[in-house]
């Protein structure tokens, strides 16, 4: 089960731009970086979230929710990528999300998120994938939409 998707960030339609404000690619990394050491700002965040640095661009997290402890590695590439690994948690597989900017064509910038399994699926689990995959997509487009709010009411 491999789940990939693409959210539009800046298109280079006319007059797209005096509807949705238009991201430079530091803004968006710095947006993306609040993901990584605030998730807690973001709707259906964890509470509060633990993190270190133990070597440039690699960040290991402990994000509580409630009585759940997660924990991960983020891996980043300044500017382009950031890989969330999650460890272990009961007997679910954990699924890796990459999100990767890119930018297709002159005034176009794009983030593709593309979620992996890393092991094998119980048939259960396999059973909701379709509800997960609406879950992930609806909560990365939340993701975006906060980010263009900051964006418009902070700048970021």
């Amino acid at each position: 089960m491999r789940f990939e998707h693409i959210i539009e960030i800046n298109s280079p339609q006319v007059g797209l731009q005096t509807v949705v404000p238009t991201f430079s690619r530091e803004q968006l990394w710095n947006g993306l970086m609040i993901r990584v050491k605030a998730p807690q700002r973001f709707p259906m965040g964890p509470e509060r979230v633990d993190w270190t640095e133990p070597e440039p661009g690699v960040f290991q997290r402990t994000l509580h929710f409630g009585q759940h402890v997660f924990r991960d590695v983020v891996l980043t590439s300044p500017h382009s990528r950031l890989q969330f690994t999650p460890e272990a948690h009961g007997d679910t597989t954990p699924v890796q999300l990459t999100m990767t900017i890119e930018e297709p064509q002159a005034g176009r910038m794009v983030l593709r998120f593309v979620y992996e399994p890393l092991g094998e699926l119980s048939q259960e689990e396999a059973y909701y994938n379709e509800y997960r995959h609406n879950a992930w997509l609806h909560n990365d487009r939340d993701m975006v939409r906060t980010l263009r709010q900051w964006l418009t009411d902070e700048g970021l």
